[in-house]
């Protein structure tokens, strides 16, 4: 988690968003996914950054940077 990024159990059922807002990491993310452009998600949503939606791209970056285990090595 990062400065720009929170996640609170009675802020929109403790899902990540941005800082002081209601705006959904995931939101932002499949704006991004589906097409539209910084420019677009700042007027959609101008209470946020662009700081803000590079910092939910970092969270999804480190989100699918992920390691595989096996139960093996944890017992």
């Amino acid at each position: 988690m990062n400065d720009r990024l929170q996640i609170v159990p009675d802020i929109c059922h403790g899902k990540p968003v941005i800082r002081g807002t209601r705006v959904l990491v995931s939101t932002v993310l499949g704006a991004l996914a589906g097409g539209d452009s910084m420019e677009t998600i700042l007027e959609d949503y101008p209470n946020i950054s662009r700081v803000d939606v590079q910092a939910a791209l970092e969270f999804a970056s480190r989100l699918s940077d992920y390691e595989e285990s096996s139960y093996d090595a944890v017992a």
